[in-house]
């Protein structure tokens, strides 16, 4: 790989996660405990690969009234920063922790205008060159187009980039329109989103395989899909993978996705198989669920995990 890592996140956030014994609807609450945190799919995963060790540039578009949070991030992990700010506030997105539960209450994000989008998408060119790993990950706001992801994967694969592209719904659907030379070298779906995506239920592990394969066949080169305490399916043109490892307890998965899609960027870089792939970035996830924010415990701590993970073939 030529040059560090890049992830782009044009819809960040801050995350403010407030714990509470209980959530009752209409009612008075008074939390355990509160605490802010740089987020966003994109901002997330530069954390997780920092911790990692990995070298990883930022970009995308913050507010800049209140991106002391993200500089204090980026500067404590060693990510270079080349977001571009801004008049405004980026959004915040509420997290409510209650019995082993998430419920998210996400704000409204920046109105983004075409000529923001422009000094994005030079910075991006910048950082972006042949086999660099590129990570766009999360919603898009509003003022862009949905096809924003669809143009931006043509672009840096013509560059010979590889696109990891973590997003949902319109933006996915658009970005998966494309040419077959210009699609994500990998896409990393939950159910629910895979099932927005093909327009049906996925009932069964088989029948998440079997959409999997498709857009593998389609000329995605790495299809994974998160499914929550059944683990992550993997799949590839050579082989379909399970993979799981016990859950911890009580402790909620937020930001488990993002997590994973480290593992999965951390594993590519590192041109291993995708059994090796699928160990590493189930350890991510699950390694995550231990910390608060998007933090890893040590690299000893997540390839132990790794070890760990269960991997079985699925027709």
């Amino acid at each position: 790989m030529t040059g560090p890592i890049l992830t782009v996140t044009l819809n960040p956030a801050i995350d403010q996660t407030v714990i509470l014994g209980a959530l009752h609807p209409g009612a008075v609450h008074r939390a355990h405990a509160a605490r802010f945190d740089a987020g966003g799919k994109g901002v997330n995963v530069a954390s997780c690969l920092a911790d990692w060790g990995a070298q990883v540039v930022a970009t995308g578009i913050l507010g800049d009234s209140n991106d002391s949070v993200f500089r204090a991030l980026f500067v404590s992990k060693g990510i270079l920063d080349r977001f571009v700010r801004v008049p405004g506030n980026t959004r915040t997105n509420i997290k409510l922790l209650h019995a082993g539960n998430t419920t998210d209450i996400n704000l409204p994000g920046l109105s983004v205008t075409p000529g923001v989008l422009e000094r994005v998408d030079r910075m991006i060119m910048t950082h972006a060159e042949a086999e660099t790993v590129v990570v766009l990950a999360g919603s898009v706001p509003d003022g862009i187009e949905d096809r924003v992801y669809r143009d931006l994967v043509a672009t840096l694969a013509s560059r010979g980039a590889r696109v990891v592209l973590d997003t949902s719904g319109m933006p996915l659907r658009a970005a998966l329109a494309g040419e077959v030379d210009a699609l994500p070298y990998c896409i990393k779906p939950n159910r629910a989103e895979l099932e927005t995506l093909v327009g049906h239920p996925l009932p069964t592990v088989e029948d998440v395989g079997r959409a999997a394969r498709d857009l593998v066949g389609r000329g995605v080169r790495l299809v994974v899909v998160s499914l929550g305490k059944d683990g992550a399916l993997f799949a590839d043109a050579g082989h379909t993978l399970q993979a799981s490892l016990p859950l911890v307890s009580g402790v909620s998965t937020v930001g488990a996705g993002d997590a994973m899609v480290s593992g999965i960027v951390a594993a590519l870089i590192g041109g291993v198989a995708l059994e090796d792939v699928a160990r590493l970035s189930t350890a991510f996830a699950v390694a995550k669920l231990g910390q608060k924010g998007p933090n890893l415990p040590s690299r000893g701590a997540v390839e132990a995990s790794a070890r760990d993970v269960c991997v079985i073939p699925r027709p």
